[in-house]
């Protein structure tokens, strides 16, 4: 069992001294949403409420909720709190070609983000001096960055890789030996695999922790990981709208759910349908409040993680339990968010493509895999062999690069796929649960 040292007075502070802070912060992002972003002001003059009329954490729930269409109705810069020219670094989440998610940090925000992925690792049973391998990726998504600032600020070692490159990142972690991995689970266990092509044993490197997130996994994945490589597998969880990775982290001493840094986001779980605030230990969905953000304050904003909040073990604040799902129809592949309205819309793009599609995700190995069936337009019917080929190159090459992801994408004999006359169905899901 890893020692309690280094901890932050706060993650061992009392529940009333962490409730007050957050009343205290709480106060102060209601009012600088209002102050400095039209649409909160808009959706706060709606719902007849007022930042002054928090007096008690329990009255968050006056406020309205803030959803991910609002931030992409506000493309690009108009959630921002603070002048454009403030704002250091901008990320981008999953979204459609025209309207994706945009988050903006400043100064303060990295800075807290930096601190914020410092706790979660140092959670994770990571220590100054650590030798650090990010397979996140970097760029645009939060992931890779998050961690690297996370890990520098920690007083770790960074080998920034970044994904794919398999067979390279073995070799770096047979040559560099570092002592902690942070990358998706299935991508941990692809990186297993290619240990044993090449007649390594995963279990002998040097590795001692691994820090999954980006994905939902399950406890059988967490126990293969650490059968395989012999490490602690441990849980991060985050999402970009609330700052990235990092919002909260499993301990390892009791890896028991991913525990909310609630001194600077507030959790709350609601019923999906209504809205209603539930009790602590219900399932619902996932809400955050952020109590410190300048760039983006988000308020009541819905993850649609299905998910419960456990009471505090390891450290004085809540934990999450596993995401069992999501409350909309979200597909996470490979650590990447896929909407099929997001396929659609390209689908719709390729002019000889009908609109009749069926996504089928499967997992070959540890990775997930998704294969496209499509249909050329009627009119198209008897377009020839490389004419299909061509239209299913296009969207394939259209959906890597506005969405992220790589699939197969089959061109099937007009009027073969699936019609209904009420809710179509778009995806079959065949990935073990």
């Amino acid at each position: 069992m890893t020692e309690k040292i280094g901890l932050e007075p706060i993650e061992n502070a009392s529940r009333d001294e962490i409730a007050a802070l957050q009343l205290e912060r709480m106060r102060w992002s209601l009012q600088h949403a209002y102050d400095n972003v039209p649409h909160y002001r808009q959706s706060f003059d709606a719902a007849g409420v007022h930042p002054k009329d928090l007096r008690t954490l329990a009255d968050l729930a006056k406020f309205p909720f803030t959803a991910k269409q609002d931030l992409r109705a506000n493309y690009p810069f108009k959630m921002f709190a603070v002048p454009r020219e403030k704002v250091v670094r901008v990320h981008v989440s999953s979204g459609t070609t025209g309207k994706p998610t945009v988050v903006g940090y400043t100064h303060n925000d990295i800075g807290m983000w930096a601190q914020l992925m410092a706790r979660s690792i140092h959670a994770s049973g990571g220590r100054p001096g650590d030798i650090i391998h990010v397979s996140y990726g970097y760029g645009l998504f939060t992931g890779g960055l998050g961690a690297h600032y996370g890990a520098e600020r920690l007083g770790c070692t960074v080998i920034p890789f970044g994904g794919g490159q398999t067979e390279r990142q073995v070799q770096l972690i047979q040559d560099f030996a570092p002592d902690i991995i942070m990358v998706t689970p299935s991508y941990m266990l692809a990186i297993g695999d290619e240990f044993v092509r090449q007649g390594l044993d995963p279990a002998k490197g040097s590795l001692r922790l691994g820090i999954h997130g980006a994905e939902p996994w399950t406890q059988q994945m967490r126990e293969e990981i650490e059968r395989r490589f012999e490490v602690d597998a441990v849980d991060i969880y985050g999402l970009s709208e609330v700052i990235g990775p990092g919002v909260a982290n499993e301990c390892v001493e009791s890896k028991d759910g991913p525990v909310v840094w609630e001194d600077h986001f507030y959790p709350e779980i609601i019923d999906p349908a209504t809205g209603e605030v539930l009790p602590d230990g219900e399932m619902g969905e996932l809400v955050f409040t952020s109590l410190t953000k300048e760039a983006l304050p988000v308020i009541r904003y819905r993850t649609r993680d299905l998910t419960r909040l456990l009471p505090p073990t390891s450290r004085s604040m809540r934990r999450i339990g596993k995401i069992t799902g999501r409350s909309d129809d979200m597909l996470i592949i490979r650590g990447v968010n896929v909407f099929p309205s997001q396929i659609e819309e390209l689908i719709l793009k390729t002019p000889k493509l009908s609109p009749h599609y069926l996504i089928e995700v499967d997992r070959d190995g540890h990775l997930d895999t998704v294969t496209l069936n499509v249909e050329m337009k009627p009119e198209h019917a008897t377009a020839t062999s490389a004419e299909k080929g061509f239209a299913a190159s296009e969207l394939a090459h259209h959906i890597k690069s506005y969405i992220g992801i790589s699939t197969h994408v089959e061109i099937k004999a007009v009027g073969t796929i699936e019609r209904s006359a009420g809710k179509a169905r778009r995806v079959v899901d065949r990935r073990p649960r």
